[in-house]
């Protein structure tokens, strides 16, 4: 039986507490090679590969993370322990400075180091709730994430692929769009709106869509059967995304 990611993760952290980082590195790796490793993910890869001392790994899995999550507190204080480390010590201190800078703006009335720590708390009841078939619940668990991390795009990720099992093509599509629009290079995402474009009706956005990730991604698999998939459906190429009903008064 597959196990998810979001339980291998669980498992890591298990083998973490355990200060088995070797552990910790295997099942992680086994994460981050699926393509659907979260800023979380890679952090706790980068402080494992730090305390097994391998620094190179660390800082580069500290990056992934922070180009996930660039207001991810812990991660920019581990990546300037590593520096320092390492002998970057000008380079640490200010990862360190803008560690403090981004912790003294409040998001939605706590401090952000206790808003993030609790939007992480909110998404890791979301996957509680979808494990229970709760996906509705689970849902509304990841907005409140991202009511308190709105810069957290690995949630918002997830929201929209929950959003998009829960047949909300158009709330998903607003939820990709706003990834792309803020991370260009989260390709993941990128092909999500494609999909959310196609089942949201508008079939010449989703090709436009596929068809620029195929020049950036040529090696996924994934594009090619999206365009395929296109080719045959019934879906006209210049439909547009149908329209939300507006609710009686």
């Amino acid at each position: 039986m597959d196990v998810s990611p979001e339980r291998l993760v669980e498992q890591a952290n298990e083998r973490f507490q355990l200060q088995d980082y070797y552990g910790a590195i295997h099942l992680l790796e086994e994460v981050v090679s699926t393509g659907r490793a979260f800023a979380d993910a890679h952090h706790l890869l980068g402080l494992s590969y730090s305390l097994a001392g391998q620094q190179d790994k660390a800082l580069e899995q500290l990056d992934r993370a922070l180009a996930l999550n660039p207001n991810y507190v812990e991660a920019l204080i581990h990546r300037a322990l590593v520096l320092n480390e390492v002998g970057r010590e000008d380079e640490a201190g200010a990862i360190l400075r803008r560690a403090r800078s981004i912790g003294g703006e409040p998001r939605a009335g706590f401090p952000a180091h206790v808003a993030a720590k609790l939007a992480n708390q909110h998404a890791v009841l979301g996957e509680a709730y979808i494990e229970a078939g709760g996906l509705a619940e689970a849902i509304a668990q990841y907005e409140a994430a991202l009511a308190l991390g709105p810069a957290f795009h690995d949630l918002r990720y997830k929201l929209g692929r929950l959003l998009l099992e829960a047949g909300r093509a158009l709330d998903a599509h607003e939820q990709f769009q706003m990834i792309v629009r803020e991370r260009p290079g989260f390709l993941d995402a990128a092909a999500m709106l494609g999909l959310a474009s196609y089942l949201a009706g508008d079939g010449l956005a989703a090709r436009a869509v596929w068809e620029e990730l195929r020049v950036r991604r040529p090696e996924d698999p994934r594009v090619e059967a999206y365009l395929a998939m296109l080719s045959r459906s019934d879906v006209p190429a210049d439909a547009g995304p149908a329209k939300k009903k507006k609710k009686k008064a």
